[in-house]
């Protein structure tokens, strides 16, 4: 029998890409809720315990109200909101980071998606700390310049039919540097100091390239950028969707790279004192739908890129 999987806020970005990639499957069947109910209360939470798994494409609070709704113990739940990414009782949503991550999202009832700027930061970080070579009171600053997608459909719509003189320029926010990927990003890794954390908003629709900056002096084994390639290469071998690219970053990095797509390409860049990691992906891709996608497969036993 064909696995049920329901949307529940099919209607926003990530829910209307989560539905784009599953709509041509055969070996899933969707669940759609009739436009005139989806939100009525009664026939969300009809379709969420029929379901085999729900993914919840929903703000933070109806998410957590989303989940009080599942009574059948068996639905499995992806949630793309923040409302769970630092709940214990959740497994975080991305499999490169071990074997061990992809194992316990296999088996997990409550999978939490990443975020988007969160994902490029904790590709670069999490293999740095678990090789022993960032310690976790360093004091680290990330940039992460994304299009205007990841906003969702009001940031969109400011973009593309409200968009002020100055719009065509980026724009640095989250000024108060108290985001809300922060959390995410110190819970999975483990950092004891929060990073200073700049996200960069411009004028162009999906993609985005999240820096790490490094001081290779503070850096256990004083490593050169070229040997912090190696290591990073070394830790996403074999892996589907994240690489790392084959040499030290030089010219240009765009920031749209890989659209329409769930790979992450990590570029590491600089000399024997300084290093930056720059991870690039599609913010609507593996930073949020596609790396849904990937999880929902994980946890049915399916091929893992199976509509990605």
């Amino acid at each position: 029998m064909k696995p049920k999987i329901f949307i529940d806020g099919r209607e926003g970005t990530t829910g209307l890409q989560i539905y784009d990639r599953l709509g041509g499957r055969n070996d899933i069947d969707l669940l759609i809720v009739d436009e005139a109910k989806r939100k009525d209360i009664n026939e969300r939470k009809r379709l969420i315990n029929d379901a085999d798994l729900v993914f919840l494409c929903l703000p933070d609070d109806a998410a957590l109200m989303a989940v009080s709704l599942a009574e059948n113990d068996k639905v499995r739940i992806i949630d793309a909101s923040t409302a769970h990414r630092t709940n214990p009782n959740w497994v975080y949503g991305f499999p490169e980071l071990s074997h061990k991550q992809r194992e316990k999202i296999s088996k997990a009832r409550w999978v939490a998606n990443p975020g988007c700027h969160s994902t490029g930061i904790i590709a670069s970080v999490y293999p740095l700390i678990a090789e022993g070579i960032l310690p976790l009171d360093y004091p680290l600053t990330c940039l992460s310049l994304t299009g205007y997608s990841g906003g969702g459909k009001s940031m969109i719509n400011s973009y593309e039919a409200e968009k002020s003189a100055n719009m065509y320029a980026p724009r640095m926010y989250g000024l108060d540097l108290k985001h809300k990927h922060l959390p995410e990003i110190m819970a999975v890794t483990g950092l004891l100091r929060p990073p200073i954390f700049c996200p960069i908003v411009d004028d162009y629709y999906s993609g985005i390239a999240a820096t790490i900056t490094l001081h290779n002096n503070m850096l256990k084994g004083n490593p050169t950028a070229g040997s912090i390639r190696e290591v990073l290469t070394q830790y996403y071998d074999g892996q589907k969707f994240v690489t790392v690219a084959p040499g030290l970053g030089s010219g240009t990095l765009e920031s749209n790279w890989g659209i329409g797509t769930n790979m992450l390409e990590m570029t590491v860049s600089g000399n024997d004192e300084l290093t930056i990691v720059t991870a690039r992906f599609d913010n609507l891709g593996k930073g949020a739908s596609g790396a849904a996608v990937q999880n929902m497969n994980i946890m049915l036993d399916m091929a893992e890129g199976e509509g990605l």
